[in-house]
């Protein structure tokens, strides 16, 4: 039954979009009109797929919560004995969002007209990752697809799990530096131009640390505005190079990995991804080779993708897994000796996972100690630039007294 997406009128002369199903698009008007809405717009989805390449539902992503949700119910409903249609109909059913609803929606009608799933899904790239897509073409190739998708849920909801921690773990430390900054900018933008003008007209010399207040808060009175410009054309441009300029995001990928706790940060967290991507695709049945190339290309720093990149050529002609990663010098030694065990004795699927849950486990433990560091290191910071102000301020009180006495 294909899908199709409207444009209608109520009879309160409310415009309204959705998607519905119909048998033709005759019974889709009768729909409509049946729920006393006045059609403007009707066409199937795959026309809408066709008229839209550069922008309707081929661009439309999902988030890691929805798409956690969506894998986990294929996956109980496959094993549950549906047919593939059927499920797809379900889960569009269970979705309130129109937007995903009409992914959904846009998959099945692909999948009724013969496609593949996973060849329906890779028709929308900013909605389902290589790795989503390869897994589930190898779980339909082994005829496993539901246990296939139940790894991937658990996969997606880990990983929905570990950023909601650390979104969680970040309220508190932005709230802090935010209220440090509103109460650093309001005494140097109104408590000490006031302060100034006291001490302006006592005719006394101000010690060095009142000039150099005196000096940022005129520069942030006069040049704020203009600093704030720069500051933003600056980070545009940053912005841009990272995206468009290859060499140069090269260059900063390097640069970060030599930093001493985000650069550790980022290899353990490529590395866990890599080896959790690995050991996905390895267990559904994905070659080896093909699994490597699917993992490395998840890999977010420049550097150690193309490390591992190198690595899979070097399986590729013949070189032991465990030898091609060490080579790399990115990946703990205790992975390494994981994945040396696994292909020893034949189990490297189940040392694959091994390895990505010790690393996985690092990740937290690296979270949160940053995290414990981070808070007090904001206080200690913004208590002495407020420390700072005051000294500035109260000092040329302190020789006023002085001098009076």
């Amino acid at each position: 039954m294909p899908a199709f997406h409207y444009v209608a009128i109520n009879q309160q002369g409310v415009k309204q979009k959705g998607i519905i199903e119909a048998d033709s698009e005759k019974s889709a008007r009768q729909l409509l009109r049946n729920n006393n809405l006045t059609l403007l717009n009707l066409h199937t989805v795959q026309q809408k797929l066709q008229n839209n390449k550069s922008g309707s539902f081929r661009r439309r992503s999902m988030s890691i919560k929805e798409l956690a949700l969506m894998t986990r119910q294929l996956a109980t409903l496959l094993a549950a004995g549906l047919p593939l249609e059927e499920v797809l109909s379900a889960v569009a059913e269970q979705t309130e969002k129109a937007a995903t609803k009409g992914l959904i929606l846009a998959v099945r009608s692909k999948v009724l007209e013969g496609h593949a799933l996973a060849s329906a899904l890779r028709d929308f790239p900013d909605a389902f990752s290589n790795l989503y897509c390869s897994t589930v073409a190898a779980g339909e190739k082994s005829g496993h697809l539901d246990l296939v998708l139940q790894r991937l849920a658990d996969y997606t909801e880990q990983q929905f799990q570990l950023r909601q921690k650390i979104q969680q773990a970040l309220i508190y430390p932005t709230l802090m530096i935010l209220v440090s900054l509103g109460i650093v900018g309001f005494l140097l933008e109104y408590v000490v131009p006031k302060m100034i003008a006291v001490y302006s007209n006592t005719g006394q010399a101000l010690p060095g640390m009142t000039e150099v207040l005196i000096s940022i808060s005129n520069l942030i009175k006069n040049d704020g505005i203009y600093a704030l410009i720069i500051l933003i054309i600056f980070s545009f441009l940053f912005r841009y190079q990272l995206k468009r300029n290859i060499p140069f995001r090269e260059k900063f990928h390097r640069w970060l990995l030599r930093l001493p706790l985000i650069g550790n940060a980022i290899k353990v967290t490529n590395t866990a991804r890599f080896s959790r991507t690995f050991a996905i695709l390895s267990s559904s049945g994905v070659p080896v080779l093909e699994a490597m190339a699917v993992s490395a290309a998840l890999i977010t720093n420049i550097p150690i993708r193309s490390a591992v990149e190198e690595a899979a050529k070097r399986v590729k002609e013949g070189a032991a897994i465990y030898l091609a990663l060490k080579q790399t010098g990115y990946f703990p030694p205790m992975s390494i000796h994981l994945i040396a065990s696994g292909e020893a004795s034949g189990q490297l699927e189940t040392m694959l996972e091994r390895a990505a849950i010790n690393q996985e486990g690092e990740i937290t433990r690296l979270i949160e100690t940053t995290l414990s560091l981070f808070e007090p290191a904001i206080i200690l910071i913004m208590g002495a630039i407020v420390l700072f102000i005051v000294l500035a301020v109260l000092l040329p009180i302190f020789q006023l007294n002085q001098f009076m006495g």
